[in-house]
């Protein structure tokens, strides 16, 4: 075996196959022996080969290097690691452990992967040598992909819509009637209805690997052990998530990721990946020691100060990555050039994004130097980036992330949104400046409307049916006794907690449903819809659905049915807002160029009073626009404005389908200049009889 081990080379971190073998290099910097176990093939119990390295020989700085001549695509790998154990100072070094490369393209053994059975490192257990090795390895790929003509489609952001969606959830369901449901593959039979309704970039849920089966708290009425279904828990954050495949060969879910992206990009529709680098699933000090806190813990982790054997908790998660140590810094950097370069993704979200703006202490950094290499990476200048700008140690920077560069998921938009449809007085002043960009939270820092992602709900939180049909969370079924998930929703049930048969109530959430899409197409910034809220996706009242793989998150296609005006209704505002281009202009609206109206029985009080007002915006050498908003519990009278010869209606919320919205036929000007707006709803009048497809 001597002669097919090598010196090997200390770049790139990872694997790299060449036409004799692999080249395999691993980061540690306090390690003082480390081991490489091979694995083939990659499901054997026990490694079939072990090659120890030669710190005079395998190493250079402070990666381990070595090549072993004869390894091909599939071989399993693993290491263990040698050095201080010695929690106090933050070393946790544990030679017992089988470790999973960081860098690793392809993970297998995740999905069996059981944490609860880990123990954390350098604990009193001795683990007997020659056992058969636990959990994931590695897996040696080939990356070689044909990926035809592949283009990204690099829509401008003042062009682009979201479709917030899950890789499993989208097509899992049996309704779904996927040929591969719950996967890449059946992503890619969704591409129609996608393109059908007009978004451009589909966001999906974390794909970096993570352990399905790493929770511990079980259905409350069936006993089963619940999963981690949202994947917020990364193990591999370069491989793919191997139960996203519909192939179960270790490799397999490359190419079929690589085959979703191009099919995804053919139709004209972007992929942006939601990551996590805020931290890892080996959880707190009592965690599953799995990969990096056995390589160099006090390098990759914030430390408390005061006890170096505990960690810092800004994620929430039991550990925080230290994203601003140099080494840490590149290896994000890295992993995001490889997703953009090898797998040809079009941007990320990032998780609880504030973490990555912390130094080593864990205070808030003025100019974070990952942040700054993020947004100027020559590979990474061309890439779609969005922070959730806030994470669980009491940041909240929306409208203050760092850099010009970095859009946000605008959390005032979602709250006070539905705080103005739900009713509450003194939100006219909010809400307007919500539609018109958000200036007051953005212009100070000389950012634009693009910085805002506007959104109404999210993965995290109710869909948009529940938002209108519970007034409280119902969060029984994570195992928690209902203490997880926010409070703050914002929500209204309109007299039912749930669902009813009542037709009342019925007509005035659907009425609801549309005002929000409305909203959300008129106003200026990047739109983001959570999928399936186009139907009236439920997660019964659940806003924290995270552990629930089943069909309280999948979606239910059989919606699109009984809610086909719905989906109607999206298709064309979305529609409506390309046709006029003067709601998505990556400026903010000089004074000139909006007015706002007040009702004909009062004037306009920002900061008190009822929620009701128009919006006439008129842009020059663009069609002008009339928006009407009542959220009131009652009639309101508006005049359109005077200057305008002709006004044609276009939305009327209140109206039933197919009249709540008319986009491709002639119609009439209206003949009275004095509208009367139905309580709970909204009205959109152009100056024009038709809108040209854009």
């Amino acid at each position: 075996m001597h002669d097919q081990v090598t010196q090997g080379q200390p770049l790139p971190l990872g694997t790299r196959l060449d036409d004799k073998g692999c080249n395999f290099a691993l980061f540690s910097r306090h390690a003082t022996a480390v081991t490489l176990l091979l694995f083939d093939p990659v499901e054997a119990p026990l490694a079939t080969t072990r090659i120890d390295l030669d710190p005079n020989l395998h190493r250079t700085g402070d990666i381990w290097h070595v090549h072993v001549a004869g390894v091909r695509p599939g071989t399993g790998y693993a290491y263990r690691v040698d050095g201080p154990c010695a929690p106090a100072a933050g070393m946790r070094f544990d030679p017992r452990r089988v470790l999973v490369d960081p860098c690793a393209q392809s993970l297998s053994g995740v999905p069996g992967w059981d944490f609860a059975a880990a123990r954390p490192a350098c604990d009193e257990a001795a683990a007997q040598e020659g056992m058969p090795a636990p959990g994931a390895r590695g897996v040696v790929v080939d990356t070689a992909f044909d990926w035809h003509d592949d283009r990204p489609p690099r829509h401008p952001w003042s062009r682009t819509v979201i479709y917030e969606t899950h890789v499993r959830g989208l097509t899992r369901h049996d309704s779904a009637r996927a040929a591969h449901p719950g996967t890449y593959r059946g992503v890619i039979e969704k591409i129609p209805y996608l393109q059908a309704l007009g978004i451009t970039a589909i966001e999906l849920m974390p794909v970096q690997s993570f352990n399905p089966n790493e929770l511990l708290q079980r259905d409350p009425q069936t006993g089963e052990r619940l999963r981690n279904y949202w994947g917020y828990s990364p193990v591999g954050f370069f491989a793919p998530h191997t139960g996203y495949a519909s192939d179960p060969t270790p490799g397999a879910e490359l190419n079929e990721f690589k085959t979703m992206v191009r099919a995804l990009h053919a139709a004209g529709i972007e992929v942006i990946l939601d990551v996590v680098f805020n931290h890892s699933a080996e959880g707190d000090e009592t965690g599953p020691t799995l990969g990096l806190r056995g390589l160099d813990n006090g390098i990759y982790y914030l430390l408390d100060p005061d006890d170096r054997s505990r960690y810092l908790n800004f994620s929430g998660c039991g550990n925080t990555l230290n994203c601003n140590h140099p080494v840490v810094r590149e290896f994000i950097l890295d992993c995001l050039r490889y997703w953009v370069t090898e797998m040809h993704v079009d941007g990320f979200r990032f998780d609880l994004a504030s973490v990555l703006g912390r130094d080593s202490g864990g205070n808030i950094l003025p100019n974070p130097p990952l942040l700054e290499h993020i947004a100027q990476d020559p590979i990474l200048r061309g890439v779609k980036l969005i922070a959730e700008a806030w994470d669980a140690g009491g940041a909240y920077q929306v409208g203050s992330f760092p850099g010009h560069r970095w859009s946000e998921w605008n959390g005032r938009y979602r709250d006070e949104v539905r705080r103005f449809w739900r009713g509450d007085a003194g939100l006219l002043g909010v809400f307007a400046s919500r539609l018109a960009g958000s200036s007051d939270i953005y212009q100070q820092n000389g950012k634009t409307t693009i910085n805002s992602i506007n959104f109404v709900t999210a993965h995290d939180g109710f869909t948009l049916n529940d938002l209108v049909s519970y007034a409280e969370k119902h969060n029984e079924a994570n195992g928690e006794a209902d203490t997880d998930g926010t409070a703050q929703n914002y929500s209204a049930n309109w007299g039912v907690e749930g669902p009813t048969q009542d037709p009342a109530v019925e007509s005035l959430r659907e009425r609801q449903i549309r005002n929000f899409i409305a909203t959300l197409m008129l106003s200026r910034g990047v739109p983001m819809l959570l999928g399936g809220d186009e139907f009236r996706r439920s997660q019964r009242g659940n806003n924290n659905a995270y552990c629930q793989d089943n069909d309280i998150s999948w979606y239910d296609w059989s919606l699109t049915e009984r809610h086909t005006e719905l989906v109607r209704f999206t298709r064309l505002m979305i529609a409506l807002r390309s046709r006029l281009p003067t709601l998505s202009d990556e400026d903010f609206y000089n004074p000139e160029e909006l007015t706002w109206l007040a009702p004909q029985d009062g004037t306009l009080n920002w900061t008190e009073g009822a929620s009701a007002l128009g919006a006439h915006i008129h842009v020059r050498d663009h069609i002008e626009i009339c928006a009407l908003f009542n959220a009131t519990d009652a009639e309101v009278l508006f005049s359109l404005p005077s200057d305008v010869t002709h006004w044609y209606r276009y939305v009327d919320t209140a109206s039933m389908s197919p009249h709540d919205i008319e986009l491709d036929q002639t119609r009439p000007p209206c003949t009275s200049a004095t509208i009367n707006v139905t309580p709970a709803s909204l009205q959109i009048f152009t100056t024009s009889p038709s809108l040209p497809i854009r």
